[in-house]
């Protein structure tokens, strides 16, 4: 891989190679690598994910940009599979707001991101009682974001949250004014059949996102039934998270009942499994190295 293509680029490389593209849900840089050794070409950091994972709270716009840019880096740093970022409504209730967002990611070496049209006390998008601003706001939203750009490969997907509240028409409506906006792609959040994504793709012509998440308003359609509809991406948001947050709270419990973890043992990565994802090896070889040079001056 050349070093000169940068994050967006290899972004829109894999989604031109893979169709529809997955997009797998990495809530830290120890997952990125997991993933990237599964095969995915591209991941996924989710405002949600770092709000329940690194915070502790829930997804209801509690998170900063420092927050998400601390994720973003520590995935970056270690992981170049490119990256596609939740910034939920931008981070701020001005154009200068979303605009900082843009430089930081990029800058961190994010490849993407999508922005919402929800207000700004926003809710997980699968959840009742969510707000949505009018149409020309969030296209003043995905302008900011697009106009502030140093990298025009920087992949801009404009979410929708309007079906819930005003209807499949309403969600196509805005995802075309995003389109006209600069958007490079239209992603329909909480869609619940794939009537409604064949809609949003023969009106708008745009590349569609559909999020596939687990316990949420969308069936868990597969890639094919995905792909028949004109689906371009699917994002699987928090499928490693979930499971790992399940796993841990079974061998809480579990140590906590038996006194001893032997009853656990079985669902647990090895040491050697975990030195062989993180490439411990690697680095102790070359702290040898080091020591052997030492000593021979």
């Amino acid at each position: 891989m050349s070093k000169l293509t940068t994050a967006g680029q290899r972004f829109r490389e894999a989604l031109a190679a893979e169709q529809p593209l997955q997009i797998i849900g990495a809530i830290n840089a120890n997952h990125a690598l997991l993933a990237k050794r599964a095969g995915f070409k591209a991941i996924y950091l989710s405002g949600g994910g770092v709000a329940a994972g690194s915070l502790g709270m829930p997804d209801l716009g509690i998170i900063s940009l420092d927050d998400v840019l601390t994720d973003v880096r520590r995935i970056t740093d270690v992981c170049d599979t490119p990256l596609i970022v939740d910034i939920d409504t931008g981070f701020g209730p001005s154009a200068f707001n979303i605009a900082r967002t843009i430089k930081g990611l990029t800058k961190f070496g994010a490849a993407g991101c999508h922005i919402e049209d929800q207000v700004g006390a926003k809710r997980c998008g699968h959840r009742p009682g969510k707000e949505v601003v009018s149409t020309e706001e969030m296209r003043d939203r995905v302008k900011a974001a697009v106009d502030a750009r140093t990298d025009d490969s920087f992949y801009i997907i404009a979410r929708t949250d309007a079906i819930a509240s005003h209807g499949v028409e309403a969600g196509i409506e805005r995802g075309l004014a995003c389109m006209e906006a600069g958007a490079d792609a239209v992603f329909a959040e909480a869609a619940y059949d794939l009537e409604t994504f064949a809609k949003f793709k023969k009106a708008t012509g745009a590349p569609l996102l559909a999020n596939i998440t687990e316990f949420g308003k969308t069936p868990l359609f597969s890639v094919e039934e995905l792909k028949s509809v004109g689906v371009n991406m699917v994002l699987y948001p928090l499928s490693a998270f979930r499971a790992m947050n399940k796993a841990a709270e079974t061998v809480y419990q579990a140590v906590r009942r038996d006194g001893h973890q032997r009853n656990v043992i079985d669902i647990m990565q090895t040491r050697d499994e975990l030195y062989d994802r993180i490439n411990y090896h690697a680095f102790e070889s070359s702290i040898d190295t080091l020591f052997a040079q030492g000593k021979s001056k």
